[in-house]
């Protein structure tokens, strides 16, 4: 079955992405974060170590020797594509988790649609928005949504894995591979990935061996 443009698209980015990509620059500031005093002005004040930015949360990640290991970066890596920079819009995104948790996917995505109007840079806006459309029978739109999410943040694993279910639905096996696999690149210790993989590996590399 062929791919329609917009898949087909999605996959060039996704098999393309360079490894630069893993090196994007760290978040700014949170507003309101008080900014550390200079030692000669408190010299007995704690210094406290600053976060772990993206980029070396994204290595470890890369690096992680076992899965617990990976899962537990993989939620530092969540909590900060959580952060949108908005109360309003983390007060609406929760409720249109709890709208999709009770497969509410039309009110889900009416609320995602005001994030996203409130903050179009936030990529996990649109990674929940194109969940919602998945969920609500509509893998056309969360295509589309998943290539605003992957524009936003590349590495987006998640989005990356939807990419690959989407394809593998519609019967493009080895694009579905393609993105699996670069899930894998990101995040080696994804275990719905890994089984992903193995489930078309026959299929796939059978065919081209």
């Amino acid at each position: 079955m062929r791919s329609s443009p917009i898949a087909l698209a999605l996959l060039l980015t996704v098999v393309a992405a360079p490894s630069a990509l893993m090196a994007q620059p760290s978040p700014p500031q949170r507003p309101g974060q008080a900014v550390p005093q200079d030692k000669a002005e408190n010299p007995a004040a704690p210094q406290r170590r600053p976060p772990a930015s993206l980029e070396t949360l994204f290595q470890r990640l890369h690096d992680a020797k076992t899965p617990e290991e990976a899962k537990g970066i993989a939620t530092q890596i969540q909590r900060r594509w959580a952060r949108s920079g908005s109360d309003t819009a983390d007060l609406l995104m929760t409720r249109a988790q709890e709208a999709i948790k009770n497969k509410q996917t039309e009110i889900a995505v009416e609320l995602l649609d005001r994030i996203i109007s409130l903050q179009p840079d936030w990529a996990e806006a649109w990674n929940q928005r194109a969940n919602a459309l998945y969920i609500a029978g509509d893998p056309i739109r969360s295509l589309y949504d998943i290539g605003e999410t992957l524009r936003r943040e590349p590495r987006h694993y998640g989005a990356i894995m939807g990419l690959g279910i989407i394809l593998k639905q519609q019967g493009d096996d080895k694009a579905a591979m393609a993105a699996f696999r670069r899930a894998l690149d990101i995040y080696p210790q994804f275990e719905a990935v890994k089984k992903a993989v193995d489930s078309l590996r026959y299929e796939v590399d059978g065919r081209e061996t």
